[in-house]
Order: C-alpha cells, then sequence, then structure tokens
C-alpha cells in the first residue's frame, strides 16, 4: 500500500444528526493527526452535514435496520447488500487506513465492505446499550469504542475500550457576558440562578408543556431560557406576574452559533438524556436535570440517564413521574444544591482526552499486521 494512502480515513454513520455530530466534533483532531478523511453516508441528514463542513462524500444504498416482522425488510435486505458491494468497491478505489463508523443503519454496509476489503474497523458506540447497527458491525470490527462505562458488557469477549463522545470544540468558546446579552438581560444584575430547558427534536413538546405548567413558580427563584425547537415558539401567559419576573423568561426556537454563549450563562440545564447532549453538559461542567425520552424510543435514553445518575453526575426525572409539583420541587432542589453537584462534576474530569484515545485506537489498527 502506498504511504500517502494510509493517511486516510473514512467516517462513516447516519441517519441521524447523532450518528453524524460526533464525527464531525473528531474531524479537526485527525485533520490535525496528519489524517484525510473522507466520509461515507446515505442520501440523508448526513450528507447534507458532512458537505456543508467541507469533507468530501460519497454516497452508497443503503436500507433500514428493523427489531419487527416488516415486509419492507425484504426490500431492504438488498438495499444493504448492495450498499455492501458500493463499499467494498470503494474501499478498493480509495485504499483508506482504516474505517471509523458511528453507526446507524448506513454504517452497515460501509464496516463489511471494509472488513471484506481488508480494511480495519474501528466502530464507536454514544448510548448505554448499543444499536442493533452497532451489534452487528461489532462483530467485523476490529476494536469496539463507547462512551459509559456499563457499555463493555455487550462487547464482552470482543475488544473494547470505554472513551466517552468527541464533543464541539465551540462548546468550550462560550462567554458569559455574551449570553447574558443574547438573553436580553444586559444592564440588569443577575443574580438568580439560570436553568435553561432544551427539549430536542424529538421530545420537546412535552418537555414545552411541562415547563409552560411550571414557569409562574419557577421564575420567582430562576431565570429561565427555553429552548422550544423550531416552529415551536411559545408565548406564555405571564401577564399575571411582575413585569420584573415575566424579564426573567427568555424563549428561542432554536441557537446554532449563540449557544456555547448561552451555555456559558447557564447553571443548570434540564435536557433530554441523548448521549451527545449529556456528554456537551458534562464537559462543561453544567449540572443537570435528565428526561429521559420513553415514546417512541428503544429506551436508550433511560439506561443513559441512569448511568449518570449512579454516577451522581446528573437528577434524573422520569415521564410517567413528571408532574408539574414534582418538577418545580427538583429543580428547587438542583438549585440549592448547585455547588455540591459541580464539584461532583468537576471531580468526574476525564483521564484522557477522547479525541485522542480514538486516534489512538486507529493508528493501533493501521499498524497492526493484516
Amino acid at each position: 500500500m502506498h504511504e500517502s494512502a494510509r493517511k486516510v480515513i473514512v467516517l462513516t454513520g447516519g441517519g441521524t444528526a447523532g450518528h453524524v455530530m460526533p464525527n464531525l466534533a473528531l474531524a479537526p483532531a485527525l485533520i490535525k493527526s496528519g489524517f484525510d478523511l473522507i466520509y461515507v453516508g446515505s442520501r440523508g441528514i448526513e450528507e447534507e452535514l458532512v458537505k456543508k463542513a467541507g469533507i468530501q462524500f460519497f454516497q452508497i444504498q443503503t436500507g433500514k435496520l428493523r427489531r419487527y416482522v416488516s415486509f419492507a425488510n425484504m426490500v431492504d435486505v438488498f438495499r444493504v447488500m448492495a450498499g455492501i458491494i458500493q463499499s467494498f468497491i470503494l474501499m478498493v478505489k480509495l485504499r483508506p487506513a482504516c474505517v471509523f463508523s458511528k453507526g446507524g443503519f448506513v454504517a452497515v454496509p460501509v464496516s463489511i465492505g471494509a472488513w471484506l476489503a481488508g480494511i480495519p474497523v474501528i466502530s464507536h458506540e454514544s448510548d448505554v446499550s448499543p444499536g442493533l447497527a452497532n451489534q452487528i458491525i461489532s462483530r467485523f470490527a476490529t476494536m469496539n469504542l463507547y462512551a459509559f462505562p456499563e457499555t463493555g458488557s455487550y462487547f464482552f469477549g470482543r475488544p473494547s475500550r470505554c472513551v466517552g463522545i468527541p464533543v464541539r470544540s465551540e462548546v468550550y468558546s462560550g462567554v458569559r457576558a455574551k449570553g447574558v446579552e443574547i438573553c436580553g438581560w444586559a444592564g440588569s444584575e443577575v443574580d438568580l440562578p439560570v436553568v435553561l430547558f432544551m427539549g430536542g427534536s424529538l421530545g420537546a413538546k412535552f418537555i414545552n408543556d411541562l415547563v409552560i405548567s411550571s414557569l409562574s413558580e419557577v421564575l420567582l427563584f430562576c431565570r429561565v431560557i427555553h429552548l422550544t425547537g423550531r416552529g415551536k415558539m411559545m408565548a406564555p401567559e405571564l401577564e399575571a406576574l411582575p413585569l420584573e419576573i415575566q424579564s426573567r423568561y427568555k424563549s428561542f426556537e432554536f441557537l446554532n452559533q449563540e449557544l456555547p454563549d448561552v451555555l456559558a450563562v447557564t447553571d443548570l440545564a434540564v435536557c433530554r438524556a441523548g448521549a451527545n447532549s449529556i456528554f456537551e453538559m458534562l464537559a462543561i461542567k453544567k449540572p443537570m436535570i435528565l428526561i429521559p425520552l420513553e415514546k417512541g424510543s428503544r429506551g436508550d435514553q433511560i439506561l443513559n440517564a441512569a448511568s449518570l445518575k449512579k454516577q451522581g453526575l446528573a437528577e434524573v426525572l422520569r415521564e410517567s413521574d413528571a408532574a408539574p409539583e414534582l418538577f418545580v420541587s427538583m429543580i428547587r432542589n438542583a438549585v440549592g444544591s448547585l455547588d455540591s453537584m459541580r464539584a461532583n462534576l468537576q471531580s468526574h474530569s476525564p483521564q484522557h482526552s477522547t479525541a485522542q484515545a480514538i486516534i489512538q485506537e486507529l493508528s493501533a489498527a493501521i499498524k497492526a499486521p493484516s
């Protein structure tokens, strides 16, 4: 193999942004370490995000993996097989040094195609319980990396290592004064704890409804930043409250470049238990109350939240228990315990850099005899 070809890393993963964003967060460290990057995915959200990031993109066929009986499975089997053939041809043509897979159904044909071509595969699982795609990929992977300590038991007998999740560098760049200005609080004394409510794309309505039903009480002892989700801008009826208290509430449909600054002013985050969000909050040491998504999910967020609760890194409120009275009580208790929650987060400082740990495993796979 030509020496320069050994510098190429193929990234794959898709179906949801959660499978793509860690790859994009890892990309700058890979480039800095001397790797050239290529992304292989399907015509989905990964294509949009990857091309926007300026990474060369190749598209393949794939099919959705289902745990239940469906006629669509028969059609998708052929799509997956087509994707494996396409991936194999791509690997033979590109001869990358390694494939780094973040899971999702598109990663299955890419990983199998790489394995058939003799290219090492490093797989990464973000949630406590591996999804079906990563369970399949683990059989072809040289190394299975994961984010939560409990996940190692799922890879018993296979090479594995806990490394956390790559986090976007922008998360660390927030400036508190800018966050205060974005919220329209400049010139006023921000002398109350700031609570950030984030619903996420799949859970916005549930958390939005819970926030609005509790808002008049929460605003008595907190300032509130409310990310409602696109098209879900809230206009709560606050007229009964004094203007001073109304001004403590600020809502946004969505924040992009401004998010790091808003996080800098945040004292407590109330959010879903998606792995990427959790690890961003852990990275910047933000106390959390997690409300894991239950309906319409495979239960991965419930396990993620339970892991952080067990480690003393977050409080957890189950959807089935989320009455407004309990919600307000948990926020009040958390606000009163911010110092101890921050101390727990500080003591949790990881012993390794996630990006460097991943690069170490990629380098080891590249150097290993085939």
